[in-house]
Formats: structure tokens, C-alpha cells, sequence
């Protein structure tokens, strides 16, 4: 996908990214769906789904029929939210917290001013994007988390709005999986392929 700085992580393939961005379009998705829009196997698409589900991005859930026949398994993205929160990204998010709870007792300096919640949601993101490749550099008075160099610039110009927007998707999961007042609100857009920047937002209840 790139022929700079390796890419890891759960979109370390483009398989992968639209995999990601179908469940994440629309939830509930089937393998047959899959393979359709992707022209992929279904063996294929079965193992990017375990490695996704593994990594606390995507959920899979019985359909539930009202007719004879057997059930199929659906697929959805990992909203943190309600149903389509994922056990495996809670435990993730938890650990995270404890790490960087060391963190903070070795350097105080490292800590956040935004509270605990917040500062336990930015542990959780900062090490999904290292697991993802990227070197974040979180500012929180600016809410922001400079990106760049992103390790997806040598891509094709054409692919890069699909891998912004499931990369902002997964962004967005971490971060309510981890609980708190934190949301990805935005990429910023730039001319230069290698600058990205994300822009944070308080919601709408803690900023009141």
C-alpha cells in the first residue's frame, strides 16, 4: 500500500481498509456481502475479519431469523457504543491506562491537564497508533494529534480519502471504548500527502 515507512496494524493491508470501511459504512454485514464488494475469497475475507475481530475493531454477532434456515454471522465495526462495543478493545483501553499510570508515576510531567478520563482515552489511542505505525504528538490544549509523517503518504492520491476515513473511524472506536469525554472530530486536510493532523473535540455534554 506504501513504499515508505512500514504499515502495521489493523489497516496494514488495503484488503484490510475496505473491510474496514464496508462494516464501518454499514453494520451487520455478511461474508457474502464482503467478498462481493471487495472480489475477494471468502477464506480470504474470514481471516482480515478474525485478525480485525482480534484486535477489538470488529464484532460479530447470530443473525437472528424468524424463518427456517441457519443463521448467518454479521459483522460490524467496534463503536464502543451499546452493542457494538468490543470486550477485546475494553480490556485494550484498561491496560493501556495501567501503563500509562506507571508512566505518570516515573515522569508527573507527562500527565494531562484534561482529567482522568480523558488522559485514560489518550493512553488508549496513543498506543493504537503505534500498534498502527504511526508516531502520534498529542497536544491537549490544542486537542490535536499530529500525525505525520504519515506512513500511508506513498500510497495512491486516490486511496488516501477511504484510508483517512477508516483510520478516523477506528480513531473514534479507541477512543469511546476507553470512555470519557474525548472525540475524533476530524482529519485535517493538507496539499502535503505526509502532513495529517486529528482534530480532538470535547462532546457536547462535558463542554457544557
Amino acid at each position: 500500500m506504501a513504499n515508505g515507512a512500514p504499515v502495521c496494524g489493523p489497516i496494514s493491508t488495503f484488503s484490510r481498509v475496505r473491510i474496514l470501511h464496508l462494516v464501518q459504512s454499514r453494520a451487520e454485514r455478511t461474508i457474502g456481502e464482503l467478498c462481493e464488494a471487495t472480489g475477494l475469497h471468502p477464506n480470504t475475507v474470514r481471516e482480515h475479519l478474525q485478525r480485525l475481530i482480534e484486535g477489538g475493531y470488529v464484532i460479530q454477532a447470530t443473525e437472528h431469523r424468524t424463518t427456517r434456515g441457519r443463521p448467518r454471522t454479521l459483522y460490524s465495526a467496534a463503536t464502543g457504543t451499546g452493542d457494538a462495543s468490543s470486550p477485546i478493545a475494553r480490556d485494550k483501553a484498561k491496560a493501556a491506562a495501567q501503563r500509562g499510570d506507571l508512566l505518570r508515576r516515573m515522569l508527573p510531567a507527562t500527565a494531562s491537564a484534561l482529567g482522568r478520563d480523558a488522559t485514560y482515552q489518550l493512553d488508549a489511542l496513543i498506543e493504537h497508533l503505534e500498534e498502527s505505525g504511526f508516531e502520534p504528538v498529542v497536544d491537549d490544549e490544542q486537542l490535536t494529534v499530529d500525525l505525520s509523517p504519515c506512513p500511508h503518504a506513498a500510497g495512491r492520491a486516490e486511496d488516501r480519502p477511504m484510508l483517512c476515513s477508516v483510520h478516523l473511524g477506528l480513531m473514534q472506536g479507541v477512543l469511546a471504548e476507553a470512555g470519557g469525554p474525548l472525540a475524533a472530530g476530524a482529519v485535517r486536510t493538507s496539499d502535503l500527502p505526509e502532513e495529517c493532523t486529528v482534530q480532538l473535540r470535547l462532546t457536547e455534554m462535558t463542554a457544557a
